[in-house]
């Protein structure tokens, strides 16, 4: 190798080193702003619909159309969630001071429930044991109820990150969606990175993100507003603090009958058998509402099936967190379309060759 071939090697490599340091430090720099942004984006496609409706009332003024509706939205999120975590507070609160006070106290369990099959006897034990000594009922349960009360408060502190952060993405998504050419530059990416399939696929990604928001989110708050409500309704204790967790998750996409089981039992301990039946019916029927939603609503005019949005979402979710939902879902969705349309070519190419 010569000298000026040595000395070209020597300056793109430089030339690489110093591009790659300056990509790191735009990373380190706009670390605490990707998460929102990517919510951004993601809220922005969610929205368009709801966008370009209330744009065509207002006559076309892009920016007073995204006000009004971050505005709407920012509001339908902040009021409820202070009036949820307000009940919350004071369920807990109230729980700590009637602890405190030794004012606790738990109502014998029916006979009925030792006859239940499995579990009938440990329960009924369980509430005897509660039941006649509070106290001492805390004190051998202590690790396994501060294990639950340590979960709970940090899924409700969580949650509570969660709603400021997607507060600032709705103001992210408001200031995309007003911008002029946002929809033009995505299809520009999509056009570079996948040549003629790129709007395709951008219209592919668009349509997963709507799908997940009605087929995932969309039926978890659903399905916590049914359950809460039930539980207001049926006199239930601390119904903000379980809402909240039923919330939670319905999002996990794990069964909310973890809560309303135990919601049935204390009804059928706390009032007649007909009104507790009537309850029970109610809140299974609530529980199960997911089945018949996500169905309908997550794969709904997608181009790919429901089964690959819903694998993309469960996956996407256990590996990357509550990002993952929409991640997940793109990106199996994208590659399930980039496999189907290679087996085609490749069945095109097997038939013209066998037609040859």
């Amino acid at each position: 190798m010569s000298r000026v071939e040595t000395k070209t090697v020597v300056d793109i490599i430089l030339k690489i080193a110093v591009l790659g340091l300056m990509i790191g430090w735009c990373f380190q720099i706009l670390a605490p702003f990707i998460n929102p942004f990517l919510w951004g984006i993601i809220l922005a496609v969610a929205l368009d619909p709801i966008y370009q409706w209330i744009n065509k009332r207002v006559k076309g003024k892009v920016k007073l159309t995204s006000f009004i509706l971050t505005f709407i939205l920012v509001v339908l999120i902040l009021v409820p969630s202070y009036f949820l975590f307000k009940s919350a507070a004071m369920g807990l609160l109230e729980i700590r001071d009637l602890y405190h006070s030794g004012e606790i106290s738990v109502s014998e369990p029916p006979e009925s429930i030792a006859d239940w099959p499995v579990i009938g006897d440990r329960l009924y034990d369980l509430w005897t044991s509660a039941a006649s000594n509070f106290e001492s009922f805390i004190v051998t349960y202590q690790d396994q109820l501060l294990m639950v009360g340590r979960a709970i408060f940090k899924a409700i502190a969580g949650t509570g990150a969660d709603i400021f952060q997607f507060v600032l993405a709705l103001i992210i998504a408001g200031v995309l969606l007003a911008a002029k050419g946002t929809r033009q530059s995505t299809d520009l990416i999509f056009k570079r990175l996948a040549g003629n399939t790129g709007l395709e696929f951008a219209r592919i990604s668009e349509k997963t993100i709507q799908n997940v928001v009605k087929g995932i989110l969309g039926v978890a708050v659903i399905q916590a507003i049914l359950v809460g409500i039930g539980m207001m309704l049926a006199g239930v204790p601390y119904a903000g603090v379980w809402t909240i967790i039923v919330l939670i998750l319905a999002i996990m996409q794990l069964p909310v009958t973890i809560i309303t089981i135990p919601v049935i039992i204390y009804l059928f301990g706390d009032m007649s058998a007909i009104g507790a039946i009537l309850w029970a019916i109610y809140f299974m029927l609530a529980g199960l509402s997911d089945n018949v939603l996500k169905p309908i609503l997550l794969g709904k005019g997608a181009a790919v099936p429901m089964l690959v949005i819903f694998l993309g979402s469960i996956g996407g979710f256990i590996a990357f967190g509550f990002i993952g939902l929409f991640v997940g879902a793109i990106v199996l969705s994208l590659m399930y379309k980039l496999f189907i349309v290679w087996m085609n070519e490749d069945t095109t190419d097997a038939s013209e060759v066998y037609s040859k």
